[in-house]
């Protein structure tokens, strides 16, 4: 095995490997629970808790339903949910019929929904109530033939569920009503409790689910997740976590979307494999209801993304010192760099350790993670789990690795990258190629260095890289400046084509409540901190800038347009 500079720096504990993988399912992990410690916590909901026997007789139950409604080996199964138990009964029941689950964004429109559902050929679609009409206005049009439809309040405590139907129900959306033989989840269960589905003979290398990549910038792409993946993955993170997160022992609190690979093949394969419960939140923008799942639950460990790590700083119950963050022992942060200003004001308020990673859905986490008890270098990514490799090669010729300090693409290497797309579009890049090692690596497409300790730095995407006079600008170079000024809550920044200088940096804004500050004024922060071809030559101010579901700005909306130009 290759002595890279990253082994030196894993926390006592953690193997370099952890080959061989064991030929396991979740399913059988979640077997181990039922037989183990049956009434153990698996999901905590609301003020609610679901048991691991729980769980395993709802999903055996609709596991039956789904056959009778045509279900069988290697059919899809469609998941348009929030993070709620329902998720979970629904994925359990697919798997244990060979079946493969499609977690989809349930606030995507009718539109949004028609490409991925045609794309993965779901048979079923699961539908909270307040996302059923977008799904039945393209059912037609896809190869959907039942739509079954669940309630937020189906696994609500009793107090809370006739709270929500009397006072907040019509209000907020949630009343349904069923059409063209749509049924309800409740009563597929119902009817099916105390039966139990005769069990496919699935195995490591057949698809568990497939997670949508790239949805919002064109035709979607299925990433195919064999349940292999999902098993080696959870036990890579399980050793990282270990010393916060030990067998039965804490909460893992997920605020992440559970169509978001972090939470799809990250935390609940952690939690399933060590038979942690899960803390579940629905809505990750409903802060209060996010503050309040903090003090219930109590986490040993949080994940989120970097705004709403900002969100959760700027929450008045935070600010005041009012909320207990004691229990957790890590929290983890994804899907976008987080910025040094943020990492800094959250440990200040919190007293937690934020430990930042970084992988693509294509991945399935196979990437880098910061050691809970190992150096804090804010600005990197961590380093690379037992048994993933991190490359760094030229962005123009991929044969060429680069030397330790030196920008490039990053390529990932690990048991469990995906096996390619579902009915890939034609000439879709598969990202997947095999180099004169022997060794299959996935092209990320973002530029990165790593340092001397083998500590990931992430520079930026490639498609993002502002070029101005012929020099190189990079946008998270401008936005980590700008978020440090103290009137600055968030920033985003985009290149825009100029005559002159081919393209120029724009600023987009957002203030913190209760404070000014100028266009003038950014621009003259940036110059004591930034080169002058980086200061941006503009700057817009926004009340918020465009996020994914996840929190994740998406910087091709930032639109000069809308918001004050100076």
């Amino acid at each position: 095995m290759t002595d890279h500079p990253w082994y030196r720096h894993y926390d006592p504990g953690v193997p370099r490997t952890l080959a061989p993988y064991p030929d396991r399912t979740l399913l059988d992990y979640v077997d181990d629970a039922v037989r183990e410690r049956p009434g153990a916590p698996a999901l905590l909901f609301k003020g609610s808790t679901v048991s691991w026997r729980a769980l395993a007789d709802a999903s055996d139950a609709f596991a039956v339903a789904l056959h009778g409604l045509g279900v069988r080996q290697g059919d899809r199964v469609a998941a348009i949910l929030p993070n709620c138990p329902q998720f979970f009964v629904a994925e359990l029941a697919a798997w244990k019929l060979g079946a493969v689950m499609v977690p989809l964004n349930p606030t995507y429109t009718g539109e949004e929904l028609s490409a991925p559902l045609a794309t993965t050929g779901a048979r079923v679609a699961v539908v909270l109530t307040p996302f059923h009409e977008p799904v039945k206005a393209v059912q037609g049009a896809t190869e959907v033939r039942h739509v079954v439809l669940t309630s937020i309040k189906e696994w609500f405590p009793p107090i809370l569920r006739l709270l929500f139907t009397v006072a907040m129900e019509k209000k907020l959306g949630h009343r349904a009503r069923s059409r063209d033989g749509d049924r309800w989840m409740r009563d597929l269960v119902k009817e099916n409790t105390g039966h139990r589905p005769a069990r496919a003979g699935i195995g490591e290398d057949d698809d568990a689910m497939l997670l949508m990549s790239g949805g919002t910038t064109g035709t979607p792409k299925a990433v195919r997740v064999h349940h292999g993946a999902l098993v080696r993955t959870g036990l890579q993170f399980r050793a990282w976590l270990a010393s916060a997160l030990p067998e039965w022992d804490g909460a893992y609190c997920l605020p992440l979307p559970l169509f978001h690979s972090y939470a799809a093949c990250g935390v609940q394969t952690a939690c399933f494999i060590g038979h942690n419960p899960i803390a579940l939140v629905p809505n990750p923008r409903d802060m209060d209801d996010l503050v309040r799942t903090i003090e219930r639950t109590k986490p040993a460990v949080f994940c989120g993304v970097p705004t709403l790590y900002t969100r959760l700083l700027e929450h008045p119950r935070v600010v005041a010192g009012k909320v207990d963050f004691r229990s957790m022992k890590a929290c983890a942060s994804g899907a976008a760099p987080l910025m040094a200003e943020t990492h800094k004001r959250f440990r200040e308020v919190t007293g937690a350790r934020i430990v930042e990673g970084y992988a693509l859905t294509e991945s399935l986490l196979a990437a880098t993670v910061w050691p809970l008890q190992g150096p804090e270098k804010v600005g990197s990514v961590g380093i690379p789990l037992p048994d993933c490799e991190v490359r760094i090669v030229d962005a123009d010729d991929a044969t060429r690795a680069l030397p330790t300090g030196e920008v490039g693409e990053i390529l990932l290497s690990g048991p469990q990258i995906m096996r390619g797309y579902f009915n890939p579009p034609p000439d879709v890049d598969q990202m997947l190629h095999t180099h004169a090692d022997g060794r299959t690596w996935l092209h990320t497409a973002d530029l990165g260095y790593l340092d001397a300790d083998g500590y990931l730095f992430i520079v930026d995407r490639k498609k993002d890289l502002i070029k101005m006079h012929g020099m190189q600008v990079w946008p998270r170079e401008i936005e980590e400046a700008i978020a440090a000024h103290p009137a600055v809550l968030e920033a985003g920044v985009r290149g825009f084509p100029d005559v002159e200088r081919g393209e120029v940096a724009v600023a987009f804004v957002v203030r913190r409540m209760g404070q000014a500050v100028s266009a003038s004024e950014i621009r003259a922060w940036c110059k004591e901190r930034l080169a002058h071809y980086k200061v941006p030559a503009r700057v817009v101010f926004k009340r918020e800038l465009p996020k994914s579901l996840i929190g994740k700005v998406v910087r091709r909306f930032l639109d000069e347009t809308e918001g004050v130009v100076a």
